[in-house]
């Protein structure tokens, strides 16, 4: 059994600042180094390779391209529109547009950093103009993002079906409700806000015809989901090949159906996907090798017996894990937090009857929820530079918005048939 050193070279190294994948790396080589254990370095390095050269990882670049194509294609602008023509006309619809847009960008994304960048740079600017504080458009922006990565498709769901051999299909399809329940609880609050503080209403209600017309445009790209979701379910391809699909299909939408692209935009798209896949693809490779030291040194083990330990009771338990993972999720981001705990908890929860389906969906949109959570919550930074309010000012407002998703987290903990019911009905 190799020493636990690493583990505290780990957390030094994230107390420290320093980035999450060298903190993955370094903790690693530098403990067994130090143990005289530097033969197991070899494995490191063919645990992080290993980990990169995965055919369902394909799906990672595949869908950060397709966001992209979709977002510089103008496609964000036309959700907005149709969104602000289906529900601008209540009181506070512009709050409410922004929840709406991010529902829909959700499907062509999948990335709640994109959702509070794209809808954020057009609605923060839009909503303070209207009479709204920056405080709250910021607040309202990065909570809705967060449904980014629960609605399908969802890298970080992809991630955690990589790492813990689940259904990506059957995850995705676990996600639908959640993410809509999450949605629907952020409206009803945002509703009560805006009467109680007396919000404006951003315009007089669209006619059908201004309706259909932004509906027309935006029916296309909406198809993404639709067509990804139903190739995997009628088994007409994998989900690695899904992504590759949406993005090919958004490619043809900005060059040949729309024309929003040029051939000559495109090589500053691809430089921008492959930097971001590179890092989302270097932290995976690092974090399955962090993941292998969990447990060649038996601390895997040791957290499920002090867990287990801890109360017989299933129901407590998940209690527990939640409360943790939020608790993670305010410090670690929501990817690392999936590819270290992954593999520590998934199996002791499906060790104790929990279907391995609804643990995944369980802990995706807890780590998800921790995007926009206290203090390294990733999105609330974004949100902060977008609108240029301080980051504990936007977490204040968010705190309403943040009950709701911590309850539906509980919901779906407790109720599994919230989020199981429709892969089930699907096969999965």
């Amino acid at each position: 059994m190799l020493s636990l050193s690493y583990f505290w070279i780990f957390l030094l190294l994230m107390i420290s600042g320093a980035p999450v994948v060298f903190a993955l790396l370094i903790a690693p080589v530098l403990g067994l180094t130090l143990n005289g254990e530097a033969d197991f370095t070899a494995v490191i390095l063919a645990r992080l390779y290993n980990g990169i050269d995965s055919f369902p990882l394909m799906a990672v670049p595949f869908f950060i391209l397709a966001g992209e194509l979709m977002n510089q294609g103008g496609i964000t602008r036309a959700i907005v529109a149709f969104s602000q023509s289906a529900i601008g006309h209540v009181r506070g619809g512009l709050a409410q547009v922004n929840i709406v847009s991010s529902i829909l960008f959700a499907g062509l994304s999948g990335s709640a950093v994109a959702d509070t960048s794209a809808l954020g740079k057009m609605l923060v600017p839009a909503m303070a103009e209207a009479g709204y504080s920056k405080r709250f458009a910021a607040a309202i922006t990065a909570a809705s993002s967060v449904i980014g990565p629960i609605i399908p498709p969802s890298g970080i769901m992809i991630l955690y079906a990589f790492i813990m051999n689940v259904s990506v299909g059957g995850l995705f399809a676990a996600g639908l409700v959640p993410g809509l329940l999450i949605a629907g609880g952020l409206m009803l609050v945002t509703h009560r806000l805006a009467v109680v503080r007396r919000y404006p209403v951003a315009g007089k209600r669209a006619t059908w015809g201004e309706t259909y017309h932004s509906f027309r445009v935006t029916a296309l790209p909406l198809l993404t989901p639709v067509i990804m979701l139903g190739g995997i379910v009628l088994g007409i391809f994998t989900p690695t090949e899904a992504a590759a699909v949406a993005a090919l299909y958004a490619l043809i939408l900005g060059l040949g159906v729309k024309r929003t692209l040029t051939p000559g935009g495109l090589p500053s798209i691809f430089r921008s996907v492959a930097q971001q896949s590179g890092i989302v693809l270097l932290l995976v490779g690092a974090a399955v090798s962090f993941a292998w030291m969990i447990s060649a040194s038996g601390m895997a083990a040791t957290m499920a017996a002090t867990l287990t330990g801890l109360s017989d009771n299933v129901l407590v338990l998940l209690f527990l894990v939640n409360l943790f993972l939020l608790v993670v999720g305010m410090f670690l981001d929501a990817g690392p937090a999936i590819l270290i705990l992954g593999p520590v908890l998934g199996p002791i929860f499906v060790g104790l009857g929990v279907d391995p389906l609804h643990f995944a969906i369980v802990m995706c949109v807890n780590v998800t929820v921790g995007l926009a959570t206290p203090p390294m919550g990733l999105v609330l930074f974004v949100a902060s530079a977008l609108s240029g309010e301080k980051v504990d000012g936007i977490a204040r407002e968010m705190l309403p918005f943040l009950a709701v998703e911590i309850g539906v987290i509980f919901l779906i903990t407790y109720f599994p048939a919230l989020a199981l019911t429709l892969p089930r009905m699907l096969g999965y």
